[in-house]
């Protein structure tokens, strides 16, 4: 497939295993530091993850990382309902995003990288005195990097609300940079 152009990235994301996918400018992938202080504070897996804080990059590093690329491909696995469907949908999404990004540096986007949606969990919680069993697919997420995804989300263009009962749809994001 010729991943040349940015419109075959999206339908590609698709082709992987995403409901959606669009183009996202850099300039509007938000950081912030709440963000990374709700998974400290927040998540039920903190600390459990290399790629979660206190593992992961802080929102400062993360923004001079994405400041060095142009674009991104914003990835959505929607819409799901119920608990039970977390950890499989989320994973099939960091599936997908972690082949769009190997395909991509194939096609000769050397700088190409991935942030996913939730803990990266392909190994289970981490073993943290040795070393990473996959270090080929460990990817932090966009929140534990301390990415606003819901602001993010709404400035490519679509919409996100919070999830107020466990029986309301919810959505998972991913994000590929590209240079």
């Amino acid at each position: 497939m010729d991943l040349s152009h940015p419109e075959a990235w999206c339908a590609r994301a698709v082709e992987l295993g995403a409901d959606a996918a669009t183009i996202i400018d850099t300039g509007k992938i938000v950081t912030a530091e709440w963000v990374r202080m709700k998974c400290l504070y927040g998540c039920d897996d903190n600390g459990s993850y290399r790629t979660c804080p206190p593992n992961s990059p802080e929102p400062a590093y993360t923004r001079r990382l994405v400041d060095g690329f142009r674009r991104a491909v914003l990835l959505r696995s929607s819409p799901h309902r119920g608990r039970q469907n977390s950890d499989p949908m989320s994973r099939k999404l960091n599936d997908a995003a972690l082949k769009l990004e190997g395909e991509l540096f194939l096609a000769g986007f050397f700088k190409t990288w991935m942030m996913g949606a939730g803990p990266c969990d392909y190994c289970g919680a981490c073993e943290l005195d040795g070393p990473c069993v996959a270090p080929e697919r460990a990817r932090p997420s966009m929140e534990g990097c301390g990415i606003d995804v819901f602001t993010t989300v709404r400035n490519a263009g679509w919409e996100l609300e919070v999830v107020q009962d466990e029986g309301d749809e919810y959505s998972f994001f991913a994000l590929v940079l590209v240079d």
